[in-house]
């Protein structure tokens, strides 16, 4: 795994934008081609495998923790989980998710996180970074099937569904540029597979009372829903209740609730000990050594998060300071010219599909964090 300097394409900027990636100077300069990282195919090899490990380790915790109905670790309010257990029991289709990774190219990936609801740069690891490589690297390849992989799981989506279902509706924040740009993509996908879609925004959904049913702005039936909208804030929102009669399909399914918070952290590692690809993390501190850190189970982009070295601490602004925590042992991202990677690797359907680099000049990946595009020999 190296770290490598390169001269950034002629026109790049057009050149993103004809892909539909309009977001790269998001928060400052976002999209970063001066540099990339290099792998091994034998590194690619252990992010694929410790990327479907993680997954079937998570479909087990998932299924254990519906069985001995631990939803108070996990802060969901009895009547969501039990619309979690439903749609488990129902096996409703996911889409993806993103575990992000410690890694150096030398021991084993170990996870920080999943964002298993909403993760977002999707865009920039599927299409943006294959159309680098093919003008920079052609004769080298890269980790990504991503948009291969998005269209074979909207298709077997597609299979399991008919009539209004097959209707999928698209929805994110109205002020994000980044979440609509992601939903687009997905949109534009989920087209080729075969569906009819509109896009809304999540202030746009309406509820009918008459039907019982969600709506769009047109009174059309909502039966199926993709939501750049995570289910803790859905929720809180005035329609939650609405929710809980499962009105229509949504993606990510209920049960991924169970996942998408980072009290799932803990209760992997209760389960599954000492695993190669986990970290220790538990509710509490008592059991951990200096360096440890402490995360709210509901934040998103390193918000407030903080690191403990004994004598000092380092910590994360963010709107997430009075949520539950969870503890994790601190394992240091590595160092490559004063910069530190995070790895996100993706899961669609079943299978690995690529990965993306985040990197940041302070040991916790953030909003203003960029994208560096990656390949491999």
């Amino acid at each position: 795994m190296k770290r490598i300097p390169l001269k950034p394409r002629p026109h790049w900027e057009q050149k993103c934008d004809e892909v539909g990636f309009h977001f790269y100077n998001y928060g400052g300069l976002y999209w970063n081609e001066s540099v990339c990282y290099q792998f091994t195919s034998q590194e690619i090899d252990s992010l694929e495998a410790a990327t479907e490990e993680l997954h079937q380790l998570c479909l087990e915790a998932v299924a254990r923790i519906i069985a001995e109905e631990r939803y108070s670790q996990l802060s969901i309010p009895p009547e969501f989980f039990q619309i979690c257990c439903q749609s488990w029991e129902r096996d409703d289709p996911t889409l993806y998710g993103r575990f992000d990774f410690v890694y150096d190219g030398i021991g084993p990936p170990k996870l920080l996180e999943y964002n298993a609801d909403t993760p977002t740069a999707l865009l920039e690891a599927s299409i943006v970074q294959w159309t680098w490589l093919e003008e920079v690297f052609p004769d080298a390849d890269q980790f990504n099937s991503i948009h291969e992989k998005l269209l074979a799981q909207f298709q077997y989506i597609y299979s399991r569904l008919s009539g209004r279902q097959r209707y999928l509706h698209f929805t994110c924040e109205r002020d994000s540029t980044e979440d609509l740009g992601t939903v687009e993509y997905l949109r534009d996908v989920a087209i080729q597979a075969g569906f009819e879609t509109q896009h809304l925004y999540i202030d746009e959904i309406g509820w009918n009372f008459t039907q019982e049913i969600f709506c769009d702005l047109e009174n059309n039936p909502i039966q199926a829903l993709f939501k750049l909208y995570p289910w803790e804030w859905m929720i809180d929102e005035d329609f939650g209740k609405q929710l809980l009669n499962e009105p229509m399909l949504l993606l990510e399914p209920a049960w991924k609730m169970i996942l998408s918070n980072k009290a799932i952290l803990p209760i992997l590692w209760e389960f599954f000990p000492d695993h190669p690809n986990l970290l220790p993390a538990y509710f509490d501190s008592t059991q951990l050594q200096h360096p440890y850190l402490s995360k709210p189970i509901f934040s998103r982009e390193g918000g407030n998060v903080t690191i403990y070295y004994g004598d000092r601490s380092y910590q994360t602004e963010g709107i997430y300071q009075d949520q539950p925590l969870i503890y994790q042992s601190y394992w240091p991202l590595p160092q490559f010219d004063s910069y530190y990677p995070v790895i996100g690797s993706w899961i669609i359907g079943e299978e690995a599909a690529g990965i993306g680099i985040r990197e940041d000049q302070t040991p916790i990946t953030q909003n203003t964090s960029q994208f560096i595009p990656h390949y491999f020999v």
